[in-house]
Parts: structure tokens; sequence; C-alpha cells
């Protein structure tokens, strides 16, 4: 007769889970690449000018959803140090301040791109976000799927239902009645919008992560779903008025520039950002939407928002929202 197996543990060998103060919205004011600082500060004072009317809806209608009216709201920008350094924090940094505060905005936490692949850890070392993103990803096969398709650790590429077949090269496996299959989304309503996602490019030990994937874990940074052994992962550096560096290196990863800003992590996110990243931001629903969250985070999150009657839904994806501004 077998025996049950019992397994032992000690509570306090579990790592504490880390709880994180909430705003309701993550408001992201833009993320703009190298090459957009480059064409000027005008460039910067059309992008604000033209985001900030709806900024101001997002903390109206917000406010709507409450009780008493009072919506949390905190303001980031994303600045992309990761793909290019064409120019210094020194030089780039305070032109986009006072470009957003020209049109009446303040960005309350500055990040850089390259912190949401690479993060400090903890006890001093680097933790990489991305690839710890990347290890959480739990595919949803598509209905009659053979299971033919290589995982995403493999192949660096996540779709939201099935590939078409591939192409046979060979006459004898070709049979006369073989027809082309189209691909499919998996949660399709009536006719499919397919979508694949790549997640990097490289060679394994020496790769580059993509915009999109970066921009899902700067999504789930945001929302404050992500742990380094239960710990807060990107915790914001308070920055005042001290001078910004000559090297991106020398920033901290997320800045808070305002002592008086709401938190940085919120129950959900909206993003005003130009019409370019409609696609990019679409490919980040993908990815969210086969993200695996521990328990525990997911457990936080969701009884702190339904006590504030700021309920989020079990739906990571769902709780983004975006704003494509004509023009911007």
């Amino acid at each position: 007769m077998n025996q049950p197996a019992w397994a032992f543990r000690e509570t306090s060998a579990e790592p504490a889970t880390a709880s994180l103060p909430f705003s309701h919205v993550s408001l992201e004011l833009g993320h703009l690449y190298m090459e957009d600082f480059a064409v000027g500060a005008d460039r910067l004072r059309r992008h604000f000018a033209a985001a900030r009317p709806w900024a101001d809806a997002v903390r109206a209608s917000t406010g709507a959803r409450l009780a008493n009216g009072r919506a949390r709201v905190s303001t980031c920008f994303l600045i992309d140090d990761y793909f290019s350094r064409l120019s210094t924090p020194a030089e780039l940094i305070p032109p986009l301040l006072s470009a957003a505060a020209d049109a009446g905005l303040t960005i309350d936490y500055l990040a850089r791109e390259s912190g949401c692949a690479v993060a400090p850890g903890t006890d001093r070392t680097e933790f990489r976000l991305a690839e710890s993103v990347l290890n959480r990803l739990v595919e949803s096969p598509p209905p009659g799927s053979s299971g033919f398709r290589p995982p995403v650790s493999r192949t660096g590429w996540l779709s939201n239902g099935c590939r078409a077949p591939a192409q046979r090269t060979s006459a004898a496996l070709d049979s006369a009645g073989a027809t082309w299959q189209p691909p499919s989304e998996t949660t399709a309503r009536g006719h499919s919008v397919f979508l694949d996602v790549e997640l990097w490019s490289g060679r394994e030990e020496e790769r580059t992560w993509s915009c999109a994937f970066l921009a899902s874990v700067w999504q789930l940074v945001r929302l404050g779903l992500l742990r380094d052994n239960g710990r807060a992962v990107l915790t914001p550096t308070p920055w005042d008025d001290r001078e910004f560096p000559s090297e991106w290196d020398g920033l901290p990863p997320v800045l808070r520039l305002n002592p008086h800003a709401e938190p940085f992590t919120a129950y959900s996110t909206c993003s005003v950002l130009p019409t370019r990243f409609l696609t990019v931001e679409h490919a980040v629903r993908v990815v969210l939407e086969q993200v695996q969250i521990e328990d525990a985070v997911q457990d936080q999150v969701m009884s702190r928002s339904a006590k504030e009657g700021f309920a989020v839904p079990a739906d990571i994806a769902a709780r983004t929202s975006y704003v494509f501004p004509p023009g911007l």
C-alpha cells in the first residue's frame, strides 16, 4: 500500500510578498524615442498640448467612479534609453519637464526603458526583469492544437491563436486534397485578428528585447504585479531638485520627481500615446493575457481595490486603457 508523501516547510522560509501603495490610475503622459527628442522642443510642446485634454478626461472619469469623487492619479513618462542614447539626461530631461509644465501637466515619475530589461535586484545584484516575465508566460493553447509549435521560451514568438500550417516543401507529402488553412484567433468573435509577437531577437545570452515586450513589462510594473523574491521591483527613487547626470546609467530606473505625487503603482493604467504605438500596444495585450502572476500578488490587488469601491477585473489586460490622440 502506497503511503502518502508529506512535505514539511517552515512558514518563515516563504518569502513575504511586499505590499505596495496604489493609486487608482497610473496615467502615462507619453513614451518617446530619442529621435523624437532630437526634433526639438516644439515637438515636445505639441505632444503635451495634445495630451492635456485627455489627461483631464482621465482624472474626471476616474473620480466619477468613486463615491467620494477623490481619484488618486499619478503621472509617468517613459524614455527610451534601451534602443538608442542620442542625448544625455542632463540635456534631455529639463526641456521635457518644461514642455509638460507649459501644457499645465506635471510628470510625477520618470522611467528609463532599460530598467524594464534589467533592474536593480536584492542584495545589490542585477535582476533580469524582462527574463523573469518571460518565465511567467503560459501560452494559451488554441482549440484543436497538436502541441507541435515549440514553446515561446525557445522561439521568442508569442501569438494569440493558431498559426497557419507551415508550407510543405516535399511534393510527396502534399496530397491532392491538401488545402491551405488560415491562422485563427483563440478568442475570436466571428472573425479572427491574428497576431504573432516577437519578444526578442539575437542569441539567448545576448537577447535584444523587443519594444512590445519591454512595454508589457512596463505595464506590469505600473500595475504593481511584479516581485523579486517577494520584494517590489523598480521602486521610485526620490530625485527632488538634484541635477541630472551626463550618463543614463547614472540615473535610477524610476525617478519620483514630484514629492507630493500619488503612488507610482496603480490598480489600472491609462497611456496617452502617438498612434504609431497602436500595433505595439496590441502586442502588449497579447502578452498580458498570457502572463501568470503570483496568487498572493493578485489577491492583494483584487481585495484592496474592491474594498475601495474600485474593483478591477481578474484579466490583467482589461486593467489597461489607451488614448491615441489624432496628430500626436
